[in-house]
Parts: C-alpha cells; structure tokens; sequence
C-alpha cells in the first residue's frame, strides 16, 4: 500500500512538473483532491481495511493529501508568476527620460466648496462627520418626527430599495445618529454638540436648472442650553461672508419641515445675475439654499436630549447651489456632467 502512496507522490509531481496552464493545473488538483479524486477515494476505501492497518494508513494518506496540495500550490504560484512575466514582456517599451506635458489636475467645485466649509466650521468648533447614503426609514423618516403615512414624506420623492432600505433624501438621515453620538458629552459635561455632516442625497424628481436627483447637502446641528434662532443666523452668515469673502444678503422666511419647530428657509440674493432674475433662481432674485430651524423636541428626545433642558439648531446647507453660486455655474447639471471641459477650470487656488 506504501508503495502505492509513493507511486502516486511521483505521478503528481510529474503531471505539475508538465502542465503549464493554470486551466490543466485546476483539473490535477480535482483530479486528485476531488470529491472523487484519487488520494479522496483512498481515504474513503480505508473501510474496507483492517483496525490494525486503518490508523496507520489514515495517517499516510493525510500526509500525501497535505504534500499534495503544497506542490499544487507552489506549482499555481509559479505559473502565476510566468504568466505576470509574459504580459510584462509584451507591454510597449516607454522612455522614462522622455520629457512629457504634465497638465495640472483638479477638483470638482462641489468637492473645493464642501472642504472650505468644512475647514470654517472646524475653525468654530465644529466637528465633522461622515454618513452612508443608504439608510433606513427610521433614520431618514420617523427619528426625525416623520413616522409612517405622515404627509410630508410626500414632500419628497424617495428611492427605496428591495431590501426596504433607501438612498438618504437629505442630510437630516444622520441627526438621530450624531445626538446619541455626543449627547453623552452634553448631559454628562455640558459640552455642546457641533457637528456637520456633509453628503450625497437622492430624490427622485425632474431636472431643471436649478434641480437634481442627485446633489450635496451639508447637515449641521447645535445642541445646548439656551440655544436660539439668533445662533443659527450668526453661524450661517458667518459661514457666507468667508466662502464668498464678502457680506452676503440674506433672508429668512417661514418654511415648514417636521423635524424643526419654527423652521425656515434662508436664502440668498442670486450671486449669478445680481438679483435681478434668471433661470438659476427662477426669475426671483433669490435661491433657497439652507432649509434650517430648531430642532423639534420629539427630534431631541428620540436622541436621547432632554428638550426640556436643551434646544438647539439644525440646517441642512445646500453644497451644490453653494458652489453654483461660488463659481457663477448656471445649470446644476453641469456639475453632474463629467464633463471634464467644464469642471476642470476649477482648482484649490479657488
């Protein structure tokens, strides 16, 4: 029997020794380890031997079937190595003294916006978060006072996905999430909660000048004592005059959204015709740009805040509008364009 084991050992090393195929080395290894392979099938006629024999020759079997599978190994290991050899070979040969044009790359505009925002919130103290954008119906909907068959999930034209998950509609997905992340910090010592939590959203809707079914948002919250709607104002206007390094008009007007109480919509005077009209802002002079609000005490309480002893704020900053404004891009779909020609202009000298 020993000596069939050894005549086996020879007859594998062999056959690896000739083929020099990745395909033919797949068929040794079923070939022989296989569920009816030759060493498989002398482990499974071990039945047939005496007690005597069975322990010992188990032992030589196992043996060979762990020989065997290193020299299967090694031989694939060098037939990849042969293979990575030969396409090497036949690459083009290249100058690496050759002098070349190297044309200067750059960021998208949405990207160049979102990181100077994120670098002057920092500066306030605030700190910067990063959300999926596949979420829940709990975390989009109804931790943010939106529960089912309520009215305002009409407001939006949401994808779901088979599995009843769905692409976040809005920033405001992640605030469920960031209240019980720092909450512990504010009741247990008072720190306030900062953050910002910029991200891809997704609605379902028609494409216009000044509408996508995919853009950028930048969700931020305060949480403290004492937290009103002037704090809002100060941080965004804040926010505005160092993107645009100038004093920024804004207004304020009343706009409905569950997950704050009173909410807002602020707006700015359109930076692409002066105020006057056009196309980008829907012949009003302005552009809706940060819905934003307090945040509802439901909101608070379903992240774990007390709202009888903490208020804060929350706006949910428009990236793509922000940057259509910074660089007078007229059309948001530009931005979605891939169109190198047209993006390409903008760098981190901006």
């Amino acid at each position: 029997m020993n000596e069939k084991l050894l005549s086996l050992k020879d007859e594998i090393k062999s056959r690896l020794g000739e083929t020099q195929d990745l395909t033919d080395l797949d068929k040794i290894r079923v070939s022989y380890l296989g569920k009816k392979g030759s060493i498989t099938a002398l482990l499974k006629g071990m039945k047939d031997l005496p007690n005597e024999e069975r322990k010992t020759f188990g032992a030589e079997v196992n043996k060979l079937k762990a020989q065997a599978a290193q020299l299967i190994e090694e031989r694939l290991a060098e037939l990849k190595e042969k293979e990575i050899q030969r396409e090497i070979a036949l690459m083009p040969q290249f100058d690496i003294t050759s002098p070349v044009a190297l044309a200067r790359g750059s960021y998208h505009p949405i990207t160049l916006v979102q990181r100077e925002c994120e670098k002057i919130f920092s500066s306030m103290g605030f700190n910067i978060e990063d959300y999926s954008e596949i979420v829940t119906d709990y975390e989009c909907f109804e931790a943010l006072n939106i529960p089912k068959h309520h009215p305002a999930r009409d407001m939006q034209d949401t994808y779901y996905l088979d599995n009843g998950q769905l692409l976040k509609s809005h920033t405001s997905a992640a605030q469920n999430a960031i209240l019980k992340k720092y909450g512990k910090g504010l009741i247990e010592n008072g720190t306030p909660i900062k953050a910002i939590f910029p991200g891809r959203c997704f609605r379902n809707e028609a494409t216009d000048a000044c509408h996508e079914n995919t853009f950028f948002q930048m969700e931020g919250v305060m949480v403290d004592k004492d937290i009103s709607i002037s704090n809002l104002i100060y941080f965004m206007k804040t926010m505005l005059s160092e993107v645009f390094k100038k004093d920024i008009k804004v207004r304020l007007r009343p706009g409905f959204f569950p997950f704050v109480e009173p909410g807002f919509e602020l707006d700015i005077s359109c930076l692409i015709c002066g105020g006057e009209g056009c196309p980008s802002c829907k012949h009003s002079g302005w552009l809706e740009l940060c819905p934003c609000g307090m945040i509802h005490p439901n909101v608070l309480r379903e992240g774990g805040i007390d709202p009888e002893k903490y208020t804060g704020f929350a706006f949910g900053l428009g990236l793509t509008r922000l940057a259509m404004m910074k660089y007078g891009i007229k059309d948001i779909r530009d931005l979605n364009s891939g169109s190198l020609k047209a993006l390409s202009q903008f760098t981190d000298d901006e």
